[in-house]
């Protein structure tokens, strides 16, 4: 652990930032006097540590316990890194659904397709997409609870799902995927805590802040037939890494998950 920090916590490595009522220069004093001791570079023969591309592998591991009330699981694909063109695409995706729970309001009457047939049929619990993102890779994917007898069934929906958007999404749907985005990029500036978190992470990763109004307006551009596209490249025919534990006796096999991935295009 010693070893880690050592290579790893460097001035090179490290954005200091500030959000609210703070001096400049009150900043810097802080700045010297707690960090001034870092170096700031790497020193000759010290070794700048190595980003070695991570390479993906789909796969699925299973843990069956019966005693559990309700089956875990999890699908992920493989996405890009942070600095990809084909990053805002993807949110999109993940916010076409979002996370549903069976005890919120509005029972059948809700925005997603999955949501309300999974009331209708009893069968999830939960399920929340996400995506995070790496410097050069990312996962894809939902996150779902539900009944031991259900689960296989509602694996398959989901992985329909993700076909169907790779090829029949409509510009209705990522409208309002994208307005649920947007609402959910201007909530998590609530705070300056958030808003440090925001700057920390873009200047590390672009090297600048980047302004909520270009990205709201990146996020305007984009059309059903981008998103289309952006999905066919990541998820249609690909092997996604499966996960899933508790009552999963009814499970779907990998080699069913990795069929469904697809259809035959005439």
């Amino acid at each position: 652990m010693k070893n880690f920090i050592k290579q790893n916590y460097k001035a090179p490595r490290m954005v200091l930032s500030a959000a609210g009522g703070v001096e400049h220069k009150q900043l810097c004093d802080l700045a010297e006097k707690h960090f001034g001791d870092l170096q700031a570079s790497y020193q000759e023969g010290e070794g700048v540590p190595s980003i070695q591309r991570c390479r993906f592998t789909g796969s699925e591991i299973r843990d069956r316990d019966d005693a559990m009330p309700v089956a875990h699981a999890a699908i992920a694909f493989e996405g890009p890194g942070w600095q990809s063109s084909d990053t805002l695409a993807l949110m999109v995706a993940s916010s076409l659904h979002g996370a549903w729970d069976r005890s919120y309001g509005g029972g059948f009457n809700v925005a997603s397709k999955l949501a309300s047939k999974f009331f209708m049929e009893n069968s999830v619990h939960s399920f929340q997409h996400f995506f995070t993102c790496y410097h050069d890779t990312s996962l894809w994917g939902v996150y779902l609870t539900a009944e031991k007898m259900g689960l296989g069934e509602s694996v398959g929906e989901f992985l329909k799902e993700f076909v169907r958007m790779c090829t029949q999404v409509t510009q209705h749907e990522i409208d309002r995927a994208k307005n649920q985005l947007k609402t959910h990029l201007l909530l998590q500036l609530d705070g300056t805590t958030p808003i440090c978190e925001e700057i920390g992470r873009h200047m590390l990763v672009y090297g600048r802040r980047i302004p909520i109004t270009e990205l709201l307006a990146r996020i305007d551009a984009l059309n059903a037939e981008h998103v289309r596209e952006t999905c066919m490249k990541y998820f249609f025919d690909k092997c996604p890494a499966v996960a899933s534990i508790g009552p999963v006796e009814t499970m779907l096999d990998y080699n069913r998950i990795r069929d469904k991935t697809w259809w035959l295009l005439l």
